[in-house]
Order: C-alpha cells, then structure tokens, then sequence
C-alpha cells in the first residue's frame, strides 16, 4: 500500500491539522494540477456514508470476481490501476466467497481503510481498500488481496 498522501497545515487558531492531498493515479504519469479538472477533495458531509458504501463496493467487487457483474459497474470509483488489479484478480480468482467480517477505520477526515475477512475456498483471506473522498464521492486508490 501506498503511504497515506496528507499534509500539515496551519489553522486560524495555530493547531496543526492533517487534510488530504489526493492520490494521483499512476496510469497517468507525472503529477500535474489544474484546478479545474484536479481532484477536489471532499468533506464528510458531502459523501456517501461510509458505512453502506463501503459494504456495498465489497459486494460488487465479489461479484465482478465470481463472474455476475460486469467490471465496468466499479470504473466511477477507481483509479485506473485499481480497475487494473481487479481485472487481473478476476482472472485468477473467479470464485465464490464469503464475507466475513468488514474493518473500517478513517485515519483521516476524507480517508477509508477498509480490511475485509473472506472464506475462500476453506481459506480466511484478507481484503485491503483504501478510499479517498474526492469530486463529493469515494474513489478507490489502493486494493490488495492477501
């Protein structure tokens, strides 16, 4: 996983606060910003809860793998190489699961790391996901299957 992209800035009252810098997705080459067509960071109260959402991405995505939905559904929520990865996945895996349990911890206003527990053929896997609250929706920066 990448480590998290967040800076230190000086607010009103002169405490430190962490906000995100958005990930650049590294299917694009070099960073550049252009403030009209960069991610835009966004706040709690303008994105989907965290919650649902992010059970119900888990739910796609094992369904993009086992072969019942089409990848595409996922495209608007990822980065180009994390569409990358759950293709190569879906590849190799095409199975049937089960989800165990779902972890969600927020490092950071606007930052999810989400571990999902999964039954996989008699095996408990781990699934990592990091979202990042960007353009008021959840993008999918990091995905890894261990």
């Amino acid at each position: 996983m990448t480590i998290t992209q967040s800076a230190s800035a000086l607010s009103a009252d002169g405490n430190s606060k962490l906000y995100l810098v958005p990930t650049c997705d590294p299917e694009f080459g070099q960073e550049w910003f252009h403030p009209k067509f960069s991610p835009i960071p966004s706040n709690l109260a303008q994105l989907p809860d965290l919650h649902s959402w992010s059970k119900s991405f888990v739910i796609i995505l094992i369904e993009v793998w086992s072969g019942r939905r089409s990848v595409m559904q996922l495209a608007k929520n990822c980065h180009r190489s994390v569409m990358n990865k759950i293709i190569e996945k879906q590849k190799t895996l095409n199975i049937e699961c089960q989800i165990r349990k779902i972890y969600i911890s927020q490092p950071i206003e606007g930052v999810l790391e989400v571990t999902v527990t999964l039954n996989i053929k008699n095996r408990v896997r781990s699934l990592i996901l990091r979202f990042e609250g960007v353009d008021k929706k959840w993008i999918c920066t990091e995905l890894d299957i261990i």
